[in-house]
């Protein structure tokens, strides 16, 4: 699979239809962007190409979001086979569940709220005002400096 964002996209997608939650699009861009940054921090790469944008309502990676948009503030549902991520490491999927496990059980406006107090998407958005929308990217470095901090030494 060429766009990596989607393949992880899915995978929350999948463990979301298995635990019941609410999976909005709001909330999966949340997800994405966690675990861009805990990948970094983690395995010391990016789990997917596609740029984060410090949007208004959070980061997000503007593909994912527009796939997805048709389900607005609904639970998204998409059929999904498990085989799809064979390609995905143990360390990416550790990644992934632990995003998950710490990440999911929030609603997409408490983790907006979360992402809004954070370094990467305060300082990209720099002196814009709230409701001005915004391309700018969230440097994939900026990411793994701040969140590195936050691991207890």
């Amino acid at each position: 699979m060429k766009d990596r964002a989607i393949l992880i996209a899915k995978y929350f997608i999948f463990k979301n239809a298995k635990d019941k939650r609410n999976l909005t699009n709001k909330k999966l861009q949340k997800l994405l962007y966690y675990a861009q940054a805990w990948n970094l921090v983690f395995n010391n790469k990016k789990l997917f190409n596609n740029e984060i944008e410090a949007w208004i309502h959070g980061p997000a990676v503007r593909s994912i979001y527009t796939r997805y948009k048709v389900f607005g503030f609904n639970n998204i549902e998409d059929k999904i086979d498990e085989n799809e991520f064979k390609n995905l490491t143990k360390d990416e999927l550790r990644v992934l569940d632990t995003v998950w496990e710490v990440y999911g059980k929030y609603d997409a406006g408490y983790l907006e709220e979360l992402t809004h107090s954070e370094e990467p998407w305060i300082k990209t958005r720099n002196n814009l005002l709230p409701y001005e929308g915004s391309t700018r990217v969230i440097p994939t470095a900026l990411m793994k400096a701040y969140y590195g901090r936050q691991i207890p030494k």
